[in-house]
């Protein structure tokens, strides 16, 4: 993924997989800064976005009154979801980062509907779309393809088909990025939007940038997003 800190993102997959279904949360102890670049091998430039120590819960309680306390609210408390993993070097067996999502999401009690290893071609990002709504998914999560290489089109393919962006996701994903890696934050691509009734995003393909994406974004806001969608 270029140089945003995370991952660089040319790793591009081995073909759609099969249906995953994760066991376990994820305990662990990560520490340290991995670099290196994502060009057709998996070498990702993590910073050490987790630092986590046993489960995480990233919702905890809403407190507090107002709109956005009564939207949350309402919010579907579990939504159903599509994983895509978009990689040349990946295949089920070495996707880390695909296996992350899958937990967390079902930890925080979300069901995974799909599960997908894909070259990062545009005619594979949109038929998982297609699988994606068939299955009926309301949020995909797509990781990798993000960086500003030549094979790196999953936000190009993805911003070409959102009716509405959310450009807040990947400003704020940035944000936190800066406080953990610097300034080399900048080279992150990370986007969302809505397509047809479900809501995307696209998140760098290291397994920190991926706990970073969903612990402060995507977890805490996912039903409440899905609601305003259906609005």
């Amino acid at each position: 993924m270029g140089h945003d800190g995370h991952d660089h993102d040319h790793d591009h997959g081995h073909g759609p997989g099969h249906h995953h279904h994760p066991h376990g949360h994820e305990h662990g102890h990560e520490h340290g800064h991995e670099h290196g670049h994502e060009h057709g091998h998996d070498h990702s430039h993590e910073h050490g976005h987790d630092h986590g120590h046993g489960h995480d819960h990233p919702h905890g309680h809403e407190h507090g009154s107002g709109p956005v306390a009564e939207h949350k609210a309402h919010a579907p408390v579990h939504v159903s979801t599509f994983v895509v993993t978009c990689s040349d070097s990946r295949d089920e067996s070495k996707d880390e980062s695909g296996r992350v999502l899958r937990e967390l999401l079902e930890a925080e009690g979300h069901s995974v509907s799909g599960y997908r290893v894909i070259k990062d071609e545009p005619e594979s990002i949109r038929a998982m779309l297609k699988e994606a709504q068939e299955s009926g998914a309301r949020a995909v999560i797509f990781n990798g393809g993000t960086g500003i290489g030549r094979r790196d089109s999953t936000v190009e393919t993805l911003q070409g088909l959102f009716e509405k962006t959310l450009p807040g996701f990947g400003e704020l994903f940035r944000m936190l990025s800066f406080q953990e890696i610097g300034s080399a934050a900048m080279m992150s691509r990370a986007t969302a939007g809505t397509y047809q009734g479900m809501i995307l995003f696209s998140l760098p393909g290291s397994p920190k940038a991926v706990r970073l994406a969903l612990r402060k974004l995507i977890l805490p806001e996912l039903g409440h997003a899905v609601r305003e969608l259906t609005r």
